[in-house]
């Protein structure tokens, strides 16, 4: 990205200390993983945002007792052979990690379920999930057959496969896992580029047995998940945009509490350095096997990046607020491979594009694709 612009700066910069709420794909997983277990799961710093509402929503008219108050939630599992058929269908809202990780979990139930979200969840393509859900021997039928919503789930007695991921996507690396966790056999998914592994660790804190060997994840069916008390670290996603404002910003100095730094989600971080940023990091703890710590992030000089491959999956989210800093460094920055961001809720390369054009702030087309 060529740099036009600078945005305009504060004279005694971003200074203070901020708690970032909690991540959401972590609050995702440690409601569904503590409705499918054994006993009683206590989460705290819970995400309250709608996706993950959704979440407690389709688990509740499945049947399972779910208290939340703000960031707290309390979750009565009684296993997988406890959720029970729904009557009415399973919205998921604006939510793609609730429609697909549900796939995996319906997809060994025995019973019948209709799965739908909004007019942007309508359009997103769901084969990536159905297709190696329907090789286990799940019936999917849908629109576009089965590529899109509403989606129509018949359980059963699943298989085990040995799937080789087409798309680098955690979303359905752990939809075949949790398929996987109800099957006959072992399951093993492969992956070009590794992805986030929120799912594998928090299995693991649940009791599950997952075995890693490169770049295959492998799981034996028949495995029953233990209720235990999950801690939500601070969002990297929502600290990115803190984490760009206190490089670009002089005289800035943030300090952000109790960040997750799984490293399958930190490529942000991996990224400023290399760029030159002044990150102070401290690692604190470890919950649910994630790993979590403070970040200080202060102004200075920052040079070109180049993020492209592997690094990619590490950082999908943060590569919006990653163009944006690109538009403040003086010289040429490049986004590759960032396709997976043209089926989100929105074409983001195009949005992230079309509105740094509006701000003035790029006169032709960015290096991003």
């Amino acid at each position: 990205m060529s740099n036009s612009k600078k945005l305009a700066k504060a004279h005694s910069g971003l200074v203070g200390e901020l708690a970032i709420p909690g991540d959401k794909s972590i609050s995702h997983r440690a409601v569904m993983f503590g409705a499918m277990a054994n006993g009683i799961t206590e989460v705290t710093g819970f995400l309250p945002g709608a996706d993950c509402l959704s979440t407690i929503a389709c688990f509740r008219k499945m049947g399972v007792h779910i208290d939340q108050k703000d960031d707290s939630v309390t979750i009565v599992g009684n296993g997988l052979d406890g959720l029970k058929e729904p009557t009415t269908v399973l919205d998921v809202g604006n939510s793609g990690t609730t429609i697909r990780l549900m796939l995996g979990v319906l997809a060994g139930r025995s019973f019948h379920s209709c799965i739908a979200g909004d007019e942007s969840i309508a359009s997103r393509p769901m084969a990536r999930v159905t297709k190696p859900l329907k090789q286990m021997r799940t019936a999917i039928d849908g629109r576009d057959g089965g590529n899109k919503t509403p989606l129509s789930i018949r359980g059963g007695t699943l298989k085990a496969i040995d799937y080789v991921m087409p798309v680098a996507s955690a979303q359905v690396k752990s939809a075949i896992l949790l398929a996987g966790l109800q099957a006959e056999g072992r399951t093993s998914v492969t992956e070009s580029n590794a992805t986030r592994d929120h799912t594998e660790r928090m299995l693991t804190a649940f009791g599950v047995s997952v075995e890693k060997e490169k770049n295959t994840v492998f799981i034996n069916g028949g495995q029953s998940l233990q209720a235990t008390n999950v801690r939500v670290p601070g969002d990297i996603s929502s600290a990115a945009f803190f984490l760009v404002a206190g490089c670009v910003i002089e005289g800035s100095r943030i300090v952000m509490e109790n960040v997750g730094l799984n490293p399958t989600r930190a490529g942000i971080i991996n990224v400023l350095k290399r760029s030159g940023a002044n990150l102070i990091i401290h690692e604190t703890s470890k919950n649910g096997g994630e790993p979590r710590g403070n970040i200080q992030v202060s102004g200075g000089e920052l040079t070109p990046f180049i993020i492209e491959g592997e690094e990619v999956p590490t950082l999908i989210d943060e590569i919006p607020v990653l163009a944006v800093l690109a538009t403040q460094i003086n010289g040429t920055s490049i986004i590759r491979d960032a396709e997976e961001l043209k089926v989100k809720e929105t074409n983001r390369i195009d949005t992230v594009v079309g509105e740094l054009a509006k701000l003035g702030l790029i006169s032709k087309r960015p290096m991003m694709a």
